[in-house]
């Protein structure tokens, strides 16, 4: 049985899609015609507040507009796609091929031109979350130890009190890691995550990395605080006692 189906039996979880439109009426009609489904739904007036919306209560799909008012939605997207997976449907007045393909080449799951259909949109819903493979995308953890605090919803990193400048690569691993804590992610995994499929047999690009975000974090790799290296394996953060 599909648990992303908002049609299924009440013991399971209705799907959870996050609106990002700065159009009132937009939000109105999207909210009750995906309510009207049975779908669980979080409203977005702006990038920023869509992002620290599905950063911290998750989301199984998002549809994003393209025209906001404090991002474009292309920028939206390539945030978003540094931490998570989660299907994304753009809403775009834009019908020209080639705002398509860089959709598409973002990192869309799919895109609908302004005005639309609603029962089109909820087919191209359905489709996405029945196809989409990967578990739900949960709210982003935190972790504070007393010396080094992680906000992935705010992207902020203090260690001692002191903000810590951490490049979007080497803040892309700390988050990737965090997400899997206590759990080893693999050299494979993380190469594809930050670098994309082509560079996964690149393991120097990894060490040099982890090496970077040690230094800033004040990690020691032969008594490892924060990340801990499995030889041969991968990577794994050492969560909270």
């Amino acid at each position: 049985m599909n648990s992303t189906d908002p049609s299924t039996p009440s013991s399971v979880p209705p799907a959870r899609v996050l609106v990002i439109d700065d159009e009132p009426q937009i939000r109105k009609f999207l909210d009750i015609s995906l309510r009207a489904q049975g779908y669980q739904v979080t409203l977005a007036a702006d990038g920023e507040s869509g992002l620290v919306a599905l950063a911290s209560q998750g989301a199984d799909l998002v549809v994003l507009d393209i025209g906001l008012p404090d991002k474009d939605g292309h920028e939206v997207l390539h945030e978003i796609r540094q931490w998570s997976q989660v299907p994304v449907i753009m809403l775009t007045v834009r019908a020209g091929e080639g705002e398509k393909v860089a959709a598409l080449d973002a990192g869309v799951n799919d895109y609908v031109t302004k005005p639309f259909g609603v029962q089109e949109l909820m087919a191209r819903i359905r489709n996405l979350l029945r196809n989409h493979g990967g578990a739900p995308e949960q709210a982003l953890p935190a972790f504070d130890d007393g010396h080094l605090r992680i906000d992935l919803v705010r992207r902020a990193v203090i260690r001692d009190g002191e903000p810590l400048a951490l490049s979007r690569k080497e803040f892309a691993l700390l988050s990737l890691l965090l997400r899997h804590a206590g759990r080893v992610v693999t050299q494979p995994q993380l190469l594809r995550e930050l670098w994309g499929p082509t560079h996964q047999h690149d393991t120097h690009y990894l060490r040099i990395l982890v090496g970077k975000l040690r230094q800033k974090l004040g990690d020691d790799a032969t008594a490892p605080r924060y990340i801990a290296t499995e030889p041969g394996v991968g990577l794994r953060f050492i969560p909270q006692p």
